[in-house]
């Protein structure tokens, strides 16, 4: 498995790859039909946000021949880190994590505070909790500060 820059030709599946999580992991959360199968959508996802020279530019995919998971950094903050749910469990997250660390020198990130299992996976990378909380945009949830 190879971690490498993201192309533009990636772009479709690191969006589809982050669609499929949003509804399977926060769908439940927010339970915001209009969001998580109307607006997000992949064309525009593509097109809006991860087109953007400041987006692509910052994302990295696990590449076996087929993209499996992308991260996505802010300087060392970890903006994203998303794995295909058909692809979970197979240590494509704790790669791109890794690489994320040691390459890119990740030291923080925000998780939702309601996303146990992701909050756990960044402990077992040496994140801990800082006790910083904000809201998420536009909803009442809170997202949480994790550091190394």
């Amino acid at each position: 498995m190879c971690i490498r820059k993201a192309t533009v030709d990636d772009l479709s599946r690191i969006a589809e790859i982050y669609v499929f999580n949003n509804r399977v992991n926060f769908f439940p959360i927010f339970k915001d039909e209009s969001f998580s199968f109307g607006e997000l959508q992949v064309v525009s996802l593509v097109d809006n946000y991860f087109k953007k020279d400041e987006i692509i530019n910052n994302i990295y995919v696990s590449d076996d021949g087929l993209i499996k998971g992308f991260v996505q950094m802010d300087g060392t903050e970890i903006c994203k880190l998303y794995v295909d749910t058909s692809f979970q469990s197979e240590g494509i997250g704790n790669e791109l994590i890794e690489f994320a660390i040691k390459e890119l020198h990740a030291n923080n990130l925000w998780a939702l505070e309601k996303n146990v299992r992701a909050i756990s996976f960044y402990h077992k990378h040496g994140f801990h909790l800082t006790g910083q909380k904000k809201f998420e945009e536009d909803t009442t949830e809170y997202l949480v500060r994790l550091e190394r």
